[in-house]
């Protein structure tokens, strides 16, 4: 009998994958990054506890290509600066990805919120366009002229927040208790470049970062980079306290509220 790829998988294949996994290359990417302060309540308002936010409103807007064997991913996220329990890093608010390979494994495994969408980087000679886009609408746009060389930072550790969780079937809550997830990144980048620009923010009833306004704009940069990451539980999370924010991981609020169909068993 020929083999019946949704059966089960033997040990053996299934750790001949896994050693795989831990055997890629390094992969790296080419990104435009825009870093603003923001207004300070606005940053306060998105953050569920016990996440608390930093000493600086800050927003950044990451917009990549990634080179990744075979096709190429474009990848992208909004954040703002959060703190757990003295540690400093980001919390993501949308994490837009061109393919669905790169969502799955992001939102099953470490619950990032990712979401299909349309990343562009573009570059013609100093001028430089990136893009977020989903159902239409390009929510935040960058553009500029590269003006210069920046240094080389030192490889670095940075830490995001992510909430894993999983809706309740019946409609009421989440199915177990939520978890919160530090995802470590090493990170290098082997090329750096200052863009003198601008960050444009459009109105999104699906991705509503323009409630995050640049009042301060610090810097846009463009360069390559590699990164691995980590992934640790720090704590379980009251689940009364992260429902009000459920909504930030769907296009439809409904979604996250649905009990199962009138009449089924």
């Amino acid at each position: 009998m020929a083999r019946i790829r949704y059966g089960a998988r033997t040990e053996a294949e299934i750790t001949e994958a896994r050693t795989a996994g831990g055997k890629l290359p390094d992969i790296w990417s080419t990104g435009v990054v825009a870093l603003w302060e923001s207004d300070p309540d606005a940053v306060a308002a998105v953050l569920p506890p016990p996440l608390r936010p930093t000493g600086r409103p800050l927003v950044r807007a990451t917009i990549s290509t990634v080179d990744l064997p075979g096709y190429p991913l474009g990848a992208g996220s909004v954040a703002v600066a959060a703190d757990h329990d003295g540690v400093e890093g980001w919390y993501p608010l949308v994490m837009p990805m061109t393919h669905e390979r790169a969502l799955i494994g992001g939102r099953e495994v470490f619950g990032e919120p990712k979401k299909l969408g349309e990343v562009t980087v573009r570059r013609d000679g100093p001028v430089v366009r990136a893009a977020l886009a989903r159902h239409g609408i390009a929510f935040v746009e960058v553009r500029g002229a590269v003006s210069g060389p920046l240094p080389l930072p030192e490889p670095a550790r940075k830490t995001d927040f992510y909430f894993k969780f999983l809706p309740a079937v019946d409609g009421s809550g989440f199915e177990g208790e939520p978890v919160l997830v530090h995802c470590l990144r090493n990170e290098k980048v082997r090329t750096l470049e200052r863009i003198t620009g601008d960050v444009v923010l459009r109105e999104s009833m699906y991705d509503p970062v323009a409630d995050l306004p640049v009042r301060t704009l610090v810097e846009i940069t463009i360069g390559e980079k590699t990164t691995d990451q980590q992934g640790r539980v720090v704590q379980r999370v009251s689940a009364e306290a992260l429902l009000p924010y459920l909504h930030q991981r769907y296009d439809d609020p409904q979604q996250a509220l649905d009990g199962p169909p009138e009449g089924s068993v």
